[in-house]
């Protein structure tokens, strides 16, 4: 009879037959949402996200499921293969609600927190059914078309936009990303394995730059080859993108999106995409003043741990 069992992730061993999976049962115009290849790529290069790392098999190597938690939002991540997700579903909710109280403190939330597209319907239902309630906060996902005009980015007098020297200024953007966002959630750790991805391309990671030397604002542009060959497209990304509180309103978000869009462009790339969250007016506003347009949304859901 065959059964199924679950056993951790070990790393880079398992890291291909991952990625083979999520190709295998991910709709290919949905393979850059969230986790898509360089995601999990660059997740699974972060020991606090490996050990949350999880694989169901059927038969200890047919794989049919895995899940993760990215901490330190206490979000769950996870694939099933279609028919296996009456058997395993409640194993793999069960596995992200113990990694969220593990790793539980005062100042996390207390809710283990799961997305899906919002035509993802099965995935929708699954949620539900396992206790999870629809949350008012969305993630936007935002496209520009490439083939039309680009207007020349606009920048104070004073400014000027740059491209990134890599490790040795992750310290500042760091710092930037942090005062930009109000939070001490992205570790250094973190941003390294963004610029240690196989793909990142120095030249794609812009800075603003103020008169006075500082980073004023920066926006992380790439292109994953590897999901552009699953989907059939020809698509570049830019973000995210970040503003200092002491710069904003004065356009650089835009200006460097603009950029961005060149030099993908540049590069090939037919579409530029991005993703904000519902509650980020001024990212919204500028993307929309750079081009972009919404074209799916994704929902949360929050199921309380007990």
């Amino acid at each position: 009879m065959p059964s199924n069992s679950a056993r951790p992730y070990s790393h880079p061993q398992d890291l291909p037959a991952v990625i083979a999976f999520l190709k295998a049962v991910r709709p290919a115009a949905w393979i850059n949402e969230y986790p898509g290849l360089v995601d999990l790529q660059e997740a699974m290069d972060r020991p606090t996200i490996r050990k949350t790392m999880r694989l169901w098999t059927k038969d200890l190597d047919d794989l049919v499921g895995f899940a993760f938690v990215l901490e330190p939002y206490n979000n769950l991540h996870f694939e099933i293969r279609p028919e296996f997700e009456g058997e395993i579903e409640e194993d793999v909710i069960a596995w992200g609600m113990a990694c969220a109280q593990r790793s539980r403190t005062k100042e996390e939330p207390d809710t283990l927190d799961a997305s899906c597209r919002d035509d993802d319907l099965q995935r929708i239902a699954l949620l539900e059914r396992q206790g999870f309630i629809l949350q008012e906060m969305n993630t936007l996902r935002m496209s520009r078309n490439l083939n039309d005009p680009l207007p020349t980015p606009r920048l104070p007098e004073g400014f000027s936009i740059r491209s990134s020297e890599g490790e040795k200024e992750v310290d500042l953007i760091l710092t930037l990303h942090r005062a930009a966002f109000g939070t001490s959630n992205m570790t250094r750790e973190e941003r390294l394995t963004i610029i240690r991805a196989p793909e990142y391309d120095p030249a794609l990671d812009l800075l603003a730059i103020a008169p006075d030397g500082r980073f004023a604002a920066y926006c992380t542009c790439s292109i994953s080859s590897a999901e552009n060959r699953v989907s059939g497209m020809r698509v570049g990304h830019t973000d995210p993108v970040a503003t200092h509180p002491d710069f904003r309103r004065r356009g650089l978000a835009c200006a460097l999106l603009l950029r961005g869009s060149q030099l993908l462009k540049e590069r090939g790339m037919e579409l530029a995409m991005l993703g904000t969250s519902s509650e980020n007016l001024a990212m919204q506003k500028a993307a929309q003043a750079a081009g972009f347009r919404v074209y799916s949304k994704r929902i949360w859901f929050s199921k309380l741990l007990p």
